[in-house]
């Protein structure tokens, strides 16, 4: 869901880091074609592996292609190379994270900042790992520091509110949500996320009406069918991921 999780956070036009912000939307400029990328930087990575920048942006074109398992080998081979380069450990973190490599996926991502130059970023993308790995009150010390580096960041409320989603605390979920929503109201992994919380206590119009608010009529009627389809699913244990089927949260994915 997702965070955003950007791990952070876990934005194409499908799925965001909503949801579950696993991504780097907040670390990274304006954002490239990937398919472009791929082209652009497979051939410098081919001709030189140990080329830091090379491995990073073609391990991040592929990720953004869907491509996960290559990835991962990609930025993994990246990292051993270069294991003192934290973009090259946190792009490698978010890649074992997005192919359901969460407690190695924290790991590593711890190793991408330190103590003294902590990244809320990072901490939140480790709390979205933790969160995968139902481990919720630990996920949510990450936040908390995320949230002291970061004050009222929507993207680290958003994925403390589906921590709150995937523990069955709805009330406290809707309620974290309604204020980073209100903080970020056009963010469609937030959206997303609170159109969830609501729609999980049983509160379908208003869930529709938040999914579907300022959207074009098809747009606004996939989200609705998609958010049907994650209320009907008896297992909520994979919400994050379903969440970020919706076109509302892929929308703003910028990974």
């Amino acid at each position: 869901m997702i965070l955003a999780l950007g791990l952070g956070g876990c934005q194409t036009s499908g799925l965001s880091d909503i949801t579950g912000s696993i991504d780097e939307k907040a670390d990274t400029g304006r954002a490239g074609d990937p398919r472009r990328d791929i082209e652009l930087y497979q051939e410098r990575y081919r001709a030189n592996p140990r080329d830091a920048d090379a491995a990073l942006k073609y391990g991040k074109a592929l990720r953004a292609t869907g491509q996960r398992s290559q990835a991962v080998a990609v930025l993994e081979q990246g990292s051993i190379a270069h294991p003192g380069n934290k973009l090259l450990l946190a792009a490698y973190g978010r890649a074992l994270a997005d192919n359901g490599n969460f407690q190695q996926a924290f790991d590593v991502l711890g190793r991408a900042h330190s103590p003294d130059d902590p990244d809320w970023r990072l901490l939140s993308a480790q709390g979205a790992t933790l969160d995968q790995l139902g481990r919720y009150d630990e996920a949510r010390q990450y936040y908390a520091s995320a949230l002291k580096i970061a004050p009222d960041h929507p993207s680290v409320l958003s994925n403390l509110g589906l921590s709150y989603v995937l523990s069955k605390d709805l009330s406290k979920a809707e309620e974290i949500l309604r204020r980073a929503h209100g903080i970020a109201g056009t963010d469609p992994r937030v959206r997303a996320n609170l159109a969830l919380a609501v729609g999980l206590q049983g509160k379908l119009a208003e869930a529709e009406k938040i999914v579907k608010a300022d959207l074009p009529a098809a747009e606004a009627a996939a989200n609705v069918a998609q958010l049907k389809r994650m209320l009907s699913r008896k297992d909520r244990e994979n919400a994050r991921a379903e969440v970020e089927k919706m076109p509302i949260a892929a929308a703003g994915r910028s990974e």
